[in-house]
């Protein structure tokens, strides 16, 4: 089994021991493929999402943290190959009423994919409320709130690992 773990935005080494934690806590191979810095349009980071996406292969399971949690949403949204499942972490809100980056803001539809939302309530970086935000954009996904663990989730691998199980499994029917 690999564990796809795609960063958040200039994260490649802050999400390092996160990654590395989760696919430890799976007992998988990790595959962290560095996102582009030089280019933070959807279309940059979508691009190579999708392409980690249709390198996996069954029970493989994919997380992606904030800035690449959106970004995973923003590709889980378009007709490629999806995998059954996949966690979020701290992911961002780009509605009017949050952050308010229209290129970025997810208008659905609501992907095939299981979706885990984790978040936690100490979180410095993306506020907890962007959660329940995201919550009504993606009424079929599954909350998981954390009172600590910060943006790095710290000490959290065990529980992002566990919900990625749950995640993962038979496909969702197309809507």
């Amino acid at each position: 089994m690999r564990l796809a773990f795609f960063h958040g935005a200039g994260g490649y080494d802050e999400d390092r021991p996160l990654a590395a934690a989760v696919a430890a806590a799976l007992g998988a191979t990790l595959d962290y493929p560095r996102l582009p810095d030089h280019d933070m349009s959807v279309a940059g980071w979508t691009t190579p999402i999708i392409a980690g996406l249709r390198s996996l292969s069954a029970g493989d399971r994919v997380v992606a943290h904030s800035f690449g949690a959106s970004m995973m949403l923003q590709a889980l949204s378009r007709p490629v190959p999806a995998p059954s499942g996949a966690v979020l972490l701290a992911m961002p809100s780009w509605a009017p009423d949050a952050w308010d980056v229209a290129d970025y803001a997810f208008t659905g539809p609501e992907p095939a994919t299981r979706l885990r939302l984790h978040h936690c309530r100490d979180d410095d970086v993306v506020p907890f409320g962007h959660l329940a935000l995201n919550a009504a954009l993606l009424p079929s996904a599954a909350l998981i709130e954390h009172d600590v663990g910060g943006h790095q989730f710290d000490g959290l691998a065990q529980a992002i690992a566990a919900s990625t199980d749950s995640a993962s499994g038979v496909p969702r029917p197309p809507r």
